[in-house]
C-alpha cells in the first residue's frame, strides 16, 4: 500500500485530502493537527502501521503492519448535526458494520456504544474525537480500527490479559484472504451514504436494528475503573430493548421499568448465565 494506489482506489469517491504514513503513532493525533492546518472537511488519514493508536476511556489499540486497517476521517459537523458525538461514533460503526453485511455478507453487529462484532466477537472500533474553538465544536476526528487479518488480533500483539472482550478479524470469521483496500472502500462507500442521512429518523432507526444482544441480559460499566483494582463500577443491568432518539441505550431493569444510559464512557457486557 503507498499513497498513489491509495488514492487511485479512491478517486471517485467524493473525499477531501488523503493522507498515507508507512507508520504513525495515531492516525487521530494526524488528523488534529492537520485540522490545526486546515484539512478539508472528509479528509481521509490511513496509516499501515499504528504504533500508540488508542480506543475509548484511552485504551490502546495497536495496528500491526499490513494486517488491519487504521483510518481517521475528519469531519465538520453542521447545523443538521444534532447528538453530535454519539452520531459520529454511530456513523463510523453503522459504515463498518454495513460493509461487512453488504460486501462480505457477514452477520456484523454493534456492540453499544462503539464496537462492531461479528459472531460475538470484536472486530472493529470506533473513536470520535472533538476538537473545539472555545465552547464551539470546530471538528471531529472519527477514527476507525478493523482487524482485516489473524495478525491483527495476534497474541504477541495484543496480550489476552488487555482484552475485555474477545476478538476476531474478518478474515478469521470470512474464511478468506481480504484485501484491505477493498474493505476500506467498502467501508467508505456506506459512510458517505449515512453521513448524508444523520439527521433522519431512519439513522437511529437502523442503528438500532443493528444492536448487538438484543433482549438479553447486559451489564453496563463505567468506562473508567477504580485506580486501586482496575475494576470497572457497574451502573446498569438489564435487557437491551433499543435506543432513545438521541441514541441513549433502553434498559428493561430486573423490576420491568425502561431505563436509559446515556453515551459517554460505559462499556457493555452481556450477562453468559442469561444470554439468549
Amino acid at each position: 500500500m503507498d499513497q498513489q494506489t491509495l488514492e487511485r482506489s479512491l478517486v471517485d469517491l467524493p473525499l477531501g485530502s488523503i493522507r498515507y504514513y508507512d507508520q504513525v503513532g495515531s492516525t487521530n493525533d494526524q488528523a488534529a493537527r492537520w485540522i490545526a492546518e486546515g484539512a478539508p472537511n472528509l479528509s481521509l488519514i490511513l496509516a499501515d502501521e499504528q504504533t500508540a493508536g488508542r480506543g475509548r476511556s484511552g485504551r490502546q489499540w495497536i495496528t500491526p503492519r499490513g494486517v488491519a486497517l487504521a483510518v481517521s476521517v475528519v469531519l465538520y459537523p453542521t447545523l443538521e448535526d444534532s447528538d453530535v458525538l454519539p452520531r459520529m461514533t454511530a456513523l463510523g460503526a453503522l459504515a463498518i458494520c454495513d460493509a461487512l453485511r453488504n460486501t462480505y455478507r457477514l452477520p456484523a453487529q454493534i456492540k453499544w456504544p462503539n464496537d462492531v462484532i461479528l459472531n460475538r466477537r470484536k472486530v472493529a472500533g470506533v473513536l470520535a474525537e472533538a476538537q473545539w474553538t472555545g465552547s464551539d465544536l470546530a471538528a471531529v476526528v472519527l477514527g476507525l480500527g478493523i482487524n482485516v487479518a489473524s495478525a491483527s488480533v495476534d497474541g504477541a500483539v495484543l496480550p489476552a490479559s488487555a482484552l475485555r472482550f474477545p476478538a476476531t478479524s474478518v478474515e478469521d470469521v470470512l474464511g478468506r484472504p481480504v484485501d484491505r483496500l477493498e474493505m476500506l472502500r467498502a467501508v467508505l462507500v456506506e459512510f458517505l451514504r449515512w453521513r448524508k442521512r444523520m439527521g433522519w429518523p431512519d439513522f437511529v432507526r437502523a442503528w438500532e436494528s443493528r444492536l448487538a444482544f438484543r433482549g438479553e441480559w447486559v451489564q453496563v460499566f463505567s468506562g473508567r475503573g477504580s485506580s486501586d483494582t482496575g475494576a470497572l463500577p457497574l451502573l446498569r443491568e438489564g435487557q437491551i430493548a433499543g435506543l432513545t432518539p438521541d441514541g441513549s441505550l433502553k434498559l428493561t431493569v430486573r423490576s420491568g421499568d425502561v431505563v436509559t444510559v446515556q453515551f459517554g464512557e460505559v462499556r457493555l457486557s452481556p450477562l453468559k448465565s442469561e444470554a439468549g
